[in-house]
């Protein structure tokens, strides 16, 4: 969630603390595709006005999260179909296997600790059957990863399709492989060790890919 403005402590506007608790919802599995967001309900539980919910929502149908039907007819979580996920899977695989290899080649071993700290958090998540701790430690991993990279364009290509992303890094039915694998990227990048990095993060993204798509089923 946005933290507002750097280390000033003002508050976020209201139309991103509504759109990111929305978008964490889609993206946690709690609104699901095919869902109606209700305008009126989100601005009560909010206690805010609908001129900030109606921003928030036009914020997530910018990035392919709902679709807003014509002559009121409501906001409904999107559905992803196949060709979709595919889609979204290509472009995650180009950037993050860039990602990866600009986090080798750039970031001093101490900042990349932090992602074996994001890995360990998930396995032991796992181990002790936090399955939402488990996928908020490896939401955060990948975030970091691009953050190592140091590049600002690609961390600004890939703030429209959070949500989305988000959503694909839930679905997770080999929390094993998972971990192992941002295990041996970790350890790529604190080597310094670009192509065994950037064959790590493809093989991990392509790894996900017929795991998801497996279990696509709308």
């Amino acid at each position: 969630m946005r933290s507002g403005s750097g280390g000033s402590g003002r508050r976020a506007p209201l139309r991103d603390q509504v759109h990111d608790a929305l978008q964490a919802r889609i993206s946690q599995g709690v609104l699901r595709p095919g869902d109606r967001i209700f305008e009126q309900e989100v601005a009560a539980e909010f206690g805010v006005s609908r001129v900030p919910v109606r921003e928030a929502i036009r914020m997530l149908q910018s990035g392919g999260l709902v679709d807003v039907l014509p002559q009121r007819r409501g906001v409904f979580v999107r559905s992803l179909g196949r060709r979709q996920v595919e889609e979204l899977f290509d472009v995650r695989e180009a950037l993050e296997v860039l990602a990866a290899r600009l986090a080798a080649e750039r970031a001093p071993s101490e900042t990349a600790d932090r992602l074996g700290e994001l890995a360990g958090r998930a396995r032991r998540a796992w181990e002790a059957g936090e399955v939402e701790a488990m996928s908020d430690a490896n939401a955060e991993f990948h975030d970091q990863l691009v953050v190592l990279s140091g590049n600002e364009v690609l961390a600004s290509m890939l703030e429209p399709l959070h949500g989305r992303l988000a959503w694909l890094f839930r679905i997770n039915r080999e929390p094993d492989r998972v971990c192992g694998e941002h295990e041996e990227l970790h350890a790529a990048v604190v080597a310094g060790d670009v192509e065994r990095a950037q064959d790590v993060a493809r093989r991990h993204v392509r790894s996900s890919r017929m795991m998801v798509l497996d279990r696509v089923l709308y």
